[in-house]
């Protein structure tokens, strides 16, 4: 008969991000795992595997609670070019309001891992291609609608707001300058005329 886990495997994994997230990958032992998740070392092998599985599972727990997020600002936005805003303000928002200025965990995992790891390049590549689409999508409506010039290709537009969000989230770990993200958000909504 199988044990029941004794711990919220939701809530272990909100953890194990904000771990991996302050200290990175290469950072973290395996006894900061234990001693930051509560759990034993056996459940978090029998649960997780190692410590390169737990850390992929991090990362799609916290590039699906992302994807959410956009979602939810784009379905709650009055318009394409509203919406396009509140997203740049959004992830601003949450960059200024990070008192260790750990920048973005996905591209602090590019940063990183990436390079030499295919399975996190492929979660990078998949979470920037989620981005991006959201943002083609919503760039391309309001072209239709005539919110948003024509003059550029809505996917050309869509890789220049994905790489300069990319761009912002790893100035976060340097600058809490509001100006700063103001002026970027200010100059990448002007493209959009």
């Amino acid at each position: 008969m199988a044990r029941t886990k004794d711990f919220d495997e939701s809530e272990v994994l909100n953890k194990a991000v904000c771990i991996f997230w302050h200290k990175g990958y290469n950072g973290t032992s395996m006894q900061d795992l234990v001693d930051g998740l509560g759990i034993s070392r056996s459940s978090l092998y029998d649960t997780y595997g190692d410590k390169h599985t737990l850390y992929l599972k991090a990362l799609e727990s916290y590039q699906q609670s992302g994807s959410n997020d956009l979602c939810r600002i784009v379905n709650g936005a009055s318009s394409a070019r509203d919406a396009l805003k509140q997203l740049l303000n959004w992830i601003a928002g949450n960059m200024l309001n990070d008192e260790q200025s750990k920048g973005c965990f996905m591209v602090n995992a590019q940063v990183e891992v990436a390079a030499h790891d295919p399975a996190v390049n492929a979660i990078i590549c998949r979470n920037d291609q989620q981005i991006e689409d959201v943002f083609y999508k919503t760039i391309k409506t309001g072209q239709e609608k005539g919110e948003i010039t024509n003059k550029q290709d809505a996917h050309a537009l869509a890789r220049f707001i994905v790489n300069t969000i990319n761009g912002m989230r790893v100035s976060a770990k340097s600058t809490t300058d509001t100006s700063f993200f103001d002026d970027i958000i200010s100059t990448t909504l002007k493209i959009l005329d």
